[in-house]
């Protein structure tokens, strides 16, 4: 019997994957994460507060490097690939994005339209003034 069939057979009676020897991460990999986070979370605050490109320029690299940042955590910290679990824990979390995408963009796309079809309001009256 191999090592493979000895966590295989320790999964099935039911044991959980840290019991089964399937690592969650290594020393290496929370450093190489905790790193990166550091740096991406760095750059953004001295572009903020150095000021030293334009604010549209300093909000896009902001977002992008927000969004970058999350990638590092789901694989450095979270352990999502597509070998953790068969794959299942991947497809979970581009299921919950697309959800997420949906919501998010369905809620704008309907504030946007109230915003363009809602009736105008009236201006307050002026209180009358005695002569």
């Amino acid at each position: 019997m191999t090592d493979r069939d000895d966590n295989h057979a320790d999964t099935a009676r039911g044991l959980p994957d840290h019991e089964a020897g399937h690592s969650h991460g290594s020393r290496r990999g929370y450093l190489t994460g905790f790193i990166l986070s550091a740096i991406l979370t760095a750059i953004p605050f001295w572009l903020v507060m150095a000021g030293v490109l334009s604010v549209q320029t300093t909000a896009i690299i902001v977002v992008v490097l927000a969004f970058v940042q999350i990638v590092v955590h789901t694989i450095f910290f979270l352990h999502v690939n597509t070998r953790s679990e068969g794959g299942w824990t991947l497809v979970a979390l581009v299921f919950t994005a697309i959800i997420v995408l949906i919501v998010i963009g369905g809620s704008l796309w309907i504030m946007y339209h109230l915003h363009g079809n809602m009736m105008p309001m009236a201006p307050p009256p002026v209180p009358a003034t005695a002569p």
